[in-house]
């Protein structure tokens, strides 16, 4: 089958991307590192005005009607310019289920403001230990059990925990439920939808932030010389980065798909497999190259003032959440073994 992003998608993705280089270059990465208040308030107001915030709320609710194959070139974006924002957590997961579930009242205090870049909306699941850019958000919606909570930030207990990649700052949610913030009572089936969109998103931010550090290292080995000629020319530094752009290429079409289906409305365990591959293989190839960029690097790679460390760190923060790989390999060998019992 012959797949390709429609013109529209390519074209709302190259603007994402200028106003990415323009206002989030590896300076404005780091400088969310070292804040003590990581949101950037002038950033995340330009992605309100480009259409990002609210692309995934309906044209009714003042979005732009979006699906999953619009929105995954997008997160690729994202982690690809390292976006240290809760984009995907905000655009892909929080504003879809607040539209789906939030009384009259609620979607027409929040949307409009979550649309706009005024307000930052963050999605918690059940067994999730930590919640990430927790300092940012202004209304969390929270799974207990089948249920959904909202729950203004400002109402939650906060405790801090170490983050590996300091752009994320992690704390662990204390909250109280009472029935004035209940939005379902079963939610499961909405829930189910969220949990693939986020780990869609968050594969996506993969594949870019696997990109980024393969870019990064194919420049250094061109200007990086030993023995009188530069470390790219030499073949085992040339296999390495196959090997690195092979994964990310690969992971990519099953993102792609995964994309595909959900934006099709599917759903069941075929869809979650192919979610979960989306993920597994975009964590392989962002871990893959994490050490293969720090390898061919050398010493410069582990140096706090370099801008791999950046991403590096990022994709090893990422990958690390939304359910551990064996729990995405039985989502897969369900479906796999399923079909050779079948046969």
């Amino acid at each position: 089958m012959h797949f390709a992003f429609s013109e529209d998608q390519e074209l709302f993705r190259a603007s994402f991307k200028e106003v990415c280089e323009r206002a989030c270059d590896p300076g404005r990465v780091r400088q969310a590192w070292e804040a003590a208040e990581p949101a950037d308030n002038a950033l995340w107001k330009q992605l309100g005005e480009l259409g990002v915030l609210g692309m995934t709320l309906s044209e009714q609710a003042g979005g732009l009607g979006m699906n999953e194959l619009d929105w995954v070139l997008i997160l690729e974006e994202a982690g690809k310019s390292g976006l240290p924002e809760p984009l995907g957590a905000h655009t892909a997961v929080a504003l879809p289920l607040l539209e789906e579930l939030g009384s009259d009242a609620l979607k027409a205090e929040w949307l409009p403001r979550a649309a706009a870049g005024d307000a930052r909306i963050g999605a918690v699941f059940q067994g999730s230990p930590f919640v990430a850019f927790a300092s940012s958000f202004e209304l969390l919606l929270v799974q207990r059990g089948t249920s959904l909570y909202a729950v203004p930030a400002k109402d939650c207990a906060w405790e801090a925990q170490a983050s590996l990649d300091y752009s994320r700052q992690l704390a662990k949610l204390g909250v109280e439920m009472s029935q004035e913030r209940l939005l379902a009572a079963d939610a499961s089936e909405a829930l189910d939808r969220a949990l693939n969109r986020a780990v869609l998103a968050q594969s996506a931010e993969l594949l870019g932030t696997c990109q980024r550090m393969l870019d990064l290292t194919v420049d250094y080995v061109k200007v990086r010389h030993q023995f009188g000629k530069p470390i790219g020319s030499y073949q085992a530094v040339k296999h390495r980065l196959a090997d690195g752009l092979l994964r990310l290429e690969f992971a990519k079409p099953l993102a792609y798909r995964a994309a595909h289906s959900l934006s099709e409305g599917l759903s069941g365990p075929n869809v979650d497999a192919q979610v979960s591959m989306a993920r597994l293989y975009a964590r392989d190839a962002a871990e893959f190259m994490a050490k293969a960029a720090l390898q061919l690097h050398g010493a410069i790679g582990y140096t706090f003032e370099y801008d791999l460390q950046l991403w590096m760190k990022r994709a090893w923060a990422t990958g690390r959440t939304l359910h551990s790989d064996a729990w995405h390999r039985e989502r897969v060998a369900n479906v796999a073994f399923a079909g050779l019992s079948a046969s």
